[in-house]
C-alpha cells in the first residue's frame, strides 16, 4: 500500500491524533512536544510551513503563535480533516501536494517537520528545497524517528519507509548550506534545529 492510501485510510478509520486521549498525546510528544515548539522561536511576525501537517496535531500549537501558517500534506483526506480541525483560524493555508514537486509562491521564516521524513526517499533534494524556501535567518526544525524499520506495519497493511539516522541528517543539513544549531535527543527521536545564516 502506498503512503497516500495509508493516510487516507487512517481518516476513513477515524484515526485523528488531534482527538487522542491525553495519555496518547503525551506519548506522541516524545517525538516533538514543547522542546520542538520552543526551538522554532515563533512570533506574530513569522510565516511558517509545516511539511506533513497530517490532521493538524502540531499545527494547533503553532498556528496561534505565528502571522501566517501553511501546511502541506500528500493525503487529500488528511488535508480535509486538518482544514476542519483548524477552521477557527484565519491565518491558515493548506496545500494537498507532494512537497518535492509543489511550487510555492512565497518563502518562510520557519519550516518544520515531525515524523514525515521517513516517507521521503530523496532526503538531500528535500533539504535543498527547504533551504531555498527559507528566508535569511530562517529556522528549519526537524524531528526524525529513531526507529530503523523499513516498513510501517499497521493492522492489515504494510507501508515502505526510508528510515533516517542522525549522522546522515547532519550531513544533509550542512551540505544544503544550513547551519546546525542544536541536536536534541528525546526518547524516540532526534530534533535538529538549523538556521539559514
Amino acid at each position: 500500500m502506498n503512503v497516500i492510501e495509508h493516510y487516507d485510510k487512517l481518516i476513513d478509520e477515524n484515526n485523528d491524533p488531534v482527538y487522542d486521549a491525553e495519555p496518547l498525546k503525551e506519548y506522541m510528544n516524545k517525538w516533538d512536544g514543547q522542546v520542538f515548539i520552543d526551538a522554532m522561536k515563533l512570533d506574530k511576525y513569522k510565516t511558517v510551513l509545516e511539511i506533513g501537517i497530517g490532521t493538524g496535531r502540531l499545527a494547533l500549537k503553532t498556528v496561534p503563535l505565528c502571522k501566517k501558517f501553511f501546511g502541506i500534506d500528500i493525503s487529500p483526506k488528511t488535508i480535509e480533516r486538518a482544514a476542519h480541525n483548524l477552521s477557527q483560524y484565519q491565518n491558515v493555508k493548506l496545500i494537498c501536494a507532494d512537497f518535492i514537486t509543489c511550487d510555492f509562491n512565497t518563502t518562510f521564516d520557519v519550516i518544520y517537520s515531525s515524523l514525515t521524513f521517513m516517507h521521503i526517499q530523496k532526503k538531500q533534494e528535500c533539504i535543498h528545497k527547504i533551504y531555498s524556501l527559507l528566508n535569511t535567518k530562517g529556522y528549519f526544525v526537524l524531528s526524525i524517528d529513531k526507529n530503523q524499520n523499513k516498513y510501517i506495519d499497521y493492522r492489515d497493511r504494510k507501508i515502505k519507509i526510508y528510515p533516517d539516522n542522525p549522522n546522515n541528517t547532519k550531513k544533509y543539513l550542512t551540505k544544503s548550506g544550513l547551519t546546525l544549531l542544536d541536536c536534541i535527543e528525546t526518547e524516540f527521536a532526534y530534533i535538529f534545529v538549523s538556521l539559514k545564516a
